[in-house]
């Protein structure tokens, strides 16, 4: 038997923990899943025979220990500042490791060591980072096996609210870790490159920066730019790329209306507010605005961010609830991102028939045999219900995949790793289409970047 420890069973690991049971009898697998909340694991794996859930505090070192050198190789689904104390133990027992985040400093310094020690440390092999990576570098490769040169590349993602389970004036709801999303492009100033000329977009006009979109089938969609672009520059081979640009995908009017948080400060995560708990939603966004014994706080927002009463952005902020006297925040030394956080959660909480949406598209602009040419791909994943989302199925069959992958020898450079070249992309790839996780491929006329970014 084949031994794979699973540490951490979030909502990205259904279909993973799935995907190894159905190969568990043929590939000789016995999976552990370690987590403090075991009760969710065991009612997905049921009376399978080559299985057991045990209970785990990734901090008692002696259990986690000891639970790593009993395996042959360890999935770490916990949370991504987590991973180094796992990665650090891999290498202490020389054992292989999966994740779906991205390589941290500190997992990139362990490099040398799990090479002298023959081991495999891969990293962002979920979806984003994952499939975009795999996905992108096989076109990115064929077209230079072809002699093609590269001259522009993007790509977004996004992690949508299905068509059908899509009834909010926000056309959004939370199908990933909310905290990311109020937090999302802080901490730094988005970089990338448009037509040779590097472009920096700082986070208080982040929002007001979108490309639009078109997939066909499922409309118009908008993206914001992630925060660092120039980082794939080395590890795609892009050095020499005219336009690349990497950016979050959402439905067209989320943006705008969600550079109004950004404006008045509700986003920041920097410091808590004082007597928090006992605010209103109401309280809260006052707490934003000039003082008027007079006026109200619907009025002074609109006044101060001139919002039109008729724009559907204030309609937008209507129905989140935020002007609300009677809603209590609840929750004490809170940051106002928290607190945002927790106001939103009321009306972006997916329902238990909802279903979520996976969006990646891809641009490559190329030249070959002196005419530019175009390439455009996208990939559409809809979740089946609330436990096997499309989330997680992005996330968890890649990461699954890997590891089988590792275990019966087909992935073989050891040290820390990132699913980019063809021996780990293309079976995967393939794999994955037997899923109906696949890209639509489109040869267009080079139509170079899109002006709307000036």
């Amino acid at each position: 038997m084949r031994k794979i420890l699973i540490i951490g069973f979030g909502k990205s690991s259904p279909y993973l923990l799935k995907y190894l049971l159905d190969k568990a009898k043929t590939e000789q697998l016995h999976i552990t899943v370690a987590d403090v909340d075991i009760k969710r694991a065991k009612s997905l794996i049921g009376n399978h025979p080559n299985t057991n859930v045990v209970s785990l505090d990734i901090f008692n070192t002696n259990e986690r220990e000891k639970l790593i050198k009993a395996c042959d190789i360890v999935v770490s689904m916990l949370p991504a500042r987590f991973h180094i104390t796992i990665a650090k133990d891999c290498i202490t027992f020389k054992k292989h490791m999966v994740t779906a985040s991205y390589v941290s400093q500190e997992i990139h310094a362990l490099h040398n060591e799990a090479v002298a020690k023959n081991i495999i440390l891969m990293n962002e092999i979920g979806v984003d980072p994952g499939i975009d990576h795999m996905s992108a570098m096989q076109v990115l490769d064929d077209i230079r096996s072809k002699g093609g040169s590269i001259i522009l590349f993007e790509s977004f993602t996004g992690g949508l609210i299905a068509p059908e389970s899509d009834n909010n004036l926000w056309n959004y709801k939370f199908t990933w870790n909310p905290r990311n999303v109020v937090t999302a492009g802080q901490g730094g100033t988005a970089k990338f490159i448009q037509e040779g000329a590097y472009k920096y977009i700082p986070y208080q006009r982040l929002f007001r920066r979108t490309e639009f979109l078109d997939i066909e089938g499922y409309g118009r969609f908008e993206a914001y730019a992630n925060r660092d672009s120039l980082k794939y520059q080395n590890v795609y081979g892009l050095s020499d790329t005219k336009t690349l640009y990497r950016g979050t995908m959402r439905r067209v009017g989320f943006s705008r209306a969600w550079h109004i948080f950004v404006m008045l400060g509700m986003t920041d995560d920097s410091y808590t507010i004082e007597d928090s708990e006992n605010m209103s939603y109401r309280d809260f966004t006052n707490a934003f605005l000039h003082y008027s014994h007079k006026d109200s706080v619907e009025l002074k927002l609109r006044h101060e961010l001139k919002i039109d009463q008729d724009d559907i952005v204030w309609d937008k902020l209507v129905e989140l609830d935020i002007f609300n006297p009677d809603k209590t925040v609840g929750l004490k030394n809170a940051s106002p991102a928290q607190i945002l956080q927790k106001i939103l959660m009321d009306s972006w909480t997916l329902h238990q028939d909802d279903k979520d949406m996976i969006v990646m598209y891809h641009k490559f602009g190329y030249e070959l045999n002196g005419k530019k040419r175009q390439i455009d791909a996208n990939m559409v994943v809809i979740g089946e219900d609330q436990t096997y989302t499309a989330m997680a199925k992005t996330v968890g069959l890649p990461v699954a995949m890997a590891v089988l992958a590792i275990l019966n020898g087909n992935i073989t450079t050891p040290g820390v790793q990132i699913p980019i070249t063809k021996e780990i992309y293309n079976p995967i790839l393939n794999e994955l289409k037997t899923f109906g996780i696949s890209f639509r491929e489109k040869e267009l006329p080079y139509l170079g970047y899109n002006p709307l970014n000036d």
